[in-house]
């Protein structure tokens, strides 16, 4: 550890920086973040960055919602088919209804 990095990370920390449970991942150091920038205390190298962008983060978890809602459906489309109640077969249609407006929507944002 180096005078300079033990300088530069308590600046950091001093400027509402803070310490990262996870060590770094070349020297298994401390590391530490402000402003997404996380600093290795004991080597001073930085993680790589990846090219995750927000965008395709919204977009797996709209994909996982769709999955989740076309789940949702095909159980309520079972509880349908036995359901001899007249009411609580409008019930799960209006169910189903709602969560084929939801899918709608997440195409439509895509």
């Amino acid at each position: 550890m180096t005078d300079d990095l033990t300088k530069k990370a308590a600046d950091m920390l001093l400027k509402g920086a803070t310490l990262l449970s996870e060590p770094c991942p070349y020297c298994s150091g401390v590391r530490v973040m402000k402003e997404g920038q996380a600093l290795c205390i004991s080597c001073g190298r930085e993680p790589e960055k990846r090219e995750i962008t927000q965008q395709k983060s919204e977009q797996i978890q709209k994909s996982s919602l769709e999955e989740i809602l076309d789940k949702k459906i095909t159980t309520l489309s079972k509880e349908l088919e036995q359901e001899k109640d007249h009411e609580k077969q409008q019930e799960i249609l209006k169910s189903i209804n709602s969560a084929l407006d939801a899918i709608q929507k997440i195409k439509d944002k895509q």
